[in-house]
């Protein structure tokens, strides 16, 4: 099995650091064959609206330029590719559909953060109970338009210390495994979470209740490090997620399918589909 990361943010987000060849130089030190650049998208705001916790549509090009630099100087030692993590903002989608195909993204990951659009300030790690079952739709929504890769953190929400196991976020939970299932969707068994629990002594993402559910659909799983910080790719802690998720019934995967945009807009234009 190869060591490999998708999730890989930069300092463009405005709450990571290092340069990018630092990620790539310590990816490599560690023993990572796949590196997958991933910092939190860019999206076009009708609204004027200006985000403070991603990167700004025009921060791309440097980004997408500083990627592929890197992914050709340090070819033979690793492989390097250019992706997003996104979240399912459905008045946005045909954009950043037309974005994806005209910036050539090798892959978009699903970070469901924000309820409708990070402009309404609704976060989901730490929502009013109300918004929970949105949560569980939205993710059901996002992963049918087949633009992602696979799930991130698919247990976002358990970060709310205020919000318990119960009905609702057990339903849901099983929703999202069912639907990964039929899609053949990976989820992400995501390391900066897993350092998040032990620092806290918590069980709130990756999540304990939510893997043993994905054993029951039997669900493929990859890792993600999650890094905001070069030192993030760390192969102990990789080793360490690992080793976690191997005592679930889950098929653990390495590697991802790039992502046919182009595809995608050709099968909604044809059915007359919108998001």
């Amino acid at each position: 099995m190869k060591q490999t990361n998708f999730h890989t943010h930069t300092w463009r987000c405005n709450h990571a650091n290092g340069s990018d060849e630092e990620y790539v130089l310590e990816a490599i030190e560690n023993d990572f064959e796949i590196l997958g650049f991933a910092d939190h998208c860019c999206w076009k705001y009708d609204s004027g609206f200006v985000p403070w916790i991603r990167m700004k549509e025009q921060e791309f090009p440097h980004y997408k330029s500083s990627i592929m630099n890197l992914k050709k100087k340090y070819a033979k030692d690793i492989n390097i590719r250019l992706g997003m993590e996104a979240e399912y903002f459905p008045d946005k989608m045909d954009w950043m559909l037309d974005f994806c195909i005209d910036e050539d993204i090798d892959y978009l990951i699903f970070g469901n953060h924000y309820y409708q659009s990070d402009e309404t300030g609704i976060y989901y790690g730490s929502i009013e109970p109300e918004y929970v079952q949105s949560y569980f739709d939205s993710c059901i929504e996002g992963m049918r338009t087949g633009m992602y890769a696979y799930l991130a953190h698919p247990e976002l929400i358990m970060r709310n210390k205020y919000l318990g196991w119960n009905e609702t976020v057990e339903i849901g939970f099983h929703r999202i495994c069912q639907t990964a299932k039929e899609l053949d969707m990976p989820l992400e068994y995501n390391v900066l979470g897993m350092m998040y629990n032990e620092r806290y002594k918590v069980d709130a993402y990756p999540n304990s209740r939510f893997w043993k559910i994905a054993s029951q659909y039997k669900n493929k799983a990859i890792i993600g490090m999650d890094s905001h910080q070069p030192f993030d790719l760390n192969k102990t802690n990789y080793m360490k997620a690992l080793d976690n998720l191997s005592k679930y019934n889950v098929e653990i995967i390495d590697d991802i399918k790039r992502v046919d945009y182009l595809a995608i807009k050709a099968k909604k234009a044809l059915n007359n589909l919108e998001f």
